[in-house]
């Protein structure tokens, strides 16, 4: 990844890369809803194709997703966690939990409990 970075603390240089609202709502919906497909990565929440593909190269410069042919059609591209994306997964459930408990962001409640009961198998469930 050649990105310059304009700070030398590392919350702050993660934040450049991760810090948009749209690039954390591509991870969750990647890392883990599991969906692969630029549709249906855009559907939820309504993002725009050219801010999604503006996000989704992002990512895919920095290593933490790439595209790759779909092995059911091969004119189109998938999205797959690379191992660094996967090390994104702590840090979305953490994050999941303290939105559950501290916004009105509900969705999901059970998620949030089982992380708050056993973090670890939470954590596990979505790593290959």
């Amino acid at each position: 990844m050649s990105t310059t970075l304009r700070s030398a603390c590392p919350i702050a240089s993660a934040l450049d890369l991760l810090g948009d609202r749209w690039t954390l709502v591509v991870l969750r919906d990647v890392l883990l809803a599991r969906k692969r497909s630029f549709s249906e990565l855009a559907a939820p929440e309504g993002i725009a194709s050219n801010i999604l593909s503006d996000r989704l190269n992002r990512l895919v410069d920095a290593g933490i997703v790439t595209r790759e042919p779909d092995p059911d059609d091969g004119r189109r591209r998938i999205v797959l966690p690379t191992a660094r994306g996967l090390e994104l997964v702590p840090i979305l459930l953490d994050l999941h939990l303290w939105g559950t408990r501290h916004t009105a962001g509900t969705a999901k409640p059970q998620l949030a409990e089982w992380v708050a009961r056993d973090r670890e198998a939470a954590i596990a469930s979505f790593l290959p």
